[in-house]
């Protein structure tokens, strides 16, 4: 698995801050991830969006596609990598919640939806980000092994 490492600084309101101890792991992940994204060319068009099927962490466009991306994060030593974490149930609240996502904005229904998921690994101040591209599709099967 390719790892990208960047060094980490989160930027809050009051500036930066020691994010492992004043952010939630999770919460950070999907803050770098949204980083990453813009920064290869995506807006993002949500984060944390919820209905009654479940919660989709961030949706992102561009001109071809939209995605729906569930970012997992885990400290550097934990014994699976994060997509592991990632099951068919799961599978199925995302795909039905990107359904719910689609229902309501019709406006971007032109773009090729996507499933991608991105890991995210954090070690003292840094952190490593994997995008799997295209990790699932619509009926949960996985097009990577993770």
């Amino acid at each position: 698995m390719a790892f990208a490492k960047f060094t980490v600084k989160a930027f809050a309101k009051n500036g930066y801050i020691n994010i492992m101890k004043n952010l939630e792991r999770g919460k950070l992940g999907e803050q770098l991830a949204a980083k990453y994204l813009t920064g290869n060319g995506f807006k993002i068009a949500a984060m944390n969006y919820h209905s009654k099927y479940g919660e989709l962490d961030i949706v992102a466009t561009n001109h071809q596609y939209l995605l729906f991306v569930e970012v997992k994060t885990r400290k550097a030593r934990s014994l699976v990598n994060p997509a592991e974490a990632i099951n068919y149930p799961k599978i199925q609240k995302i795909v039905k919640t990107a359904e719910s996502f689609l229902y309501k904005q019709t406006e971007i229904c032109h773009l090729q939806p996507r499933f991608d998921v991105i890991e995210i690994v954090v070690k003292s101040g840094t952190y490593k980000l994997n995008h799997i591209k295209a990790a699932f599709d619509s009926e949960g099967i996985f097009f990577e092994e993770f």
